[in-house]
């Protein structure tokens, strides 16, 4: 059985694409074109199953078209419509953070070396100019830190934990605005 810790969110099937049982899949992460891995993982029902890619080609740099083995038909393809789709992480052990996205990141404990435990990422904030991880502990308290590859010291994925060395001021200044 394959638990949620042993995967992350890389992106969405969407619909079927033609009568082959080829899906039309928007992804956050390009990972599976970067490492040799032969399945993808979808949430069904509830259950995180294994699925064989047998193809598939880009249609642009967060889109392209699956087809997955034993999904042969435009029916077949239907039940994995807004079907989540995750990866390993058992295969992306050796890779350096620059070769990984920022959202491979979503679910790591984060640790700073001059104030320790700050919380966990719960997700990544592409809109602004800076991409930002939005940690929160347990507390409630929330950080929006700058997902810069300079501030990673260390990056532990068997258990998913990235320690980071920020800029002095950067938890304080960012503390004390949430104190307002």
């Amino acid at each position: 059985m394959i638990k949620k810790e042993e995967v992350y969110r890389i992106g969405i099937f969407n619909k079927p694409h033609g009568v082959k049982g080829e899906l039309q899949f928007s992804f956050t992460d390009d990972i599976f074109d970067k490492v040799e891995a032969d399945c993808l993982i979808c949430l069904m029902d509830g259950i995180l199953v294994p699925f064989y890619i047998e193809e598939y080609r880009f249609r642009s740099d967060s889109a392209a078209l699956i087809k997955l083995e034993g999904v042969d038909t435009a029916e077949q393809a239907r039940r994995f419509t807004n079907v989540e789709v995750y990866f390993p992480l058992a295969h992306t052990e050796d890779l350096e953070p620059n070769e990984l996205s920022w959202d491979f990141f979503v679910g790591f404990r984060v640790e700073e070396v001059n104030h320790g435990h700050l919380g966990e990422i719960e997700e990544v904030d592409t809109t602004t100019i800076n991409t930002l991880f939005i940690i929160r502990n347990d507390k409630g308290h929330e950080w929006l830190i700058p997902a810069c590859e300079e501030f990673i010291v260390d990056m532990d994925t068997p258990h998913r934990v990235l320690t980071l060395d920020l800029p002095e001021g950067l938890i304080d200044i960012d503390s004390a605005e949430q104190a307002d």
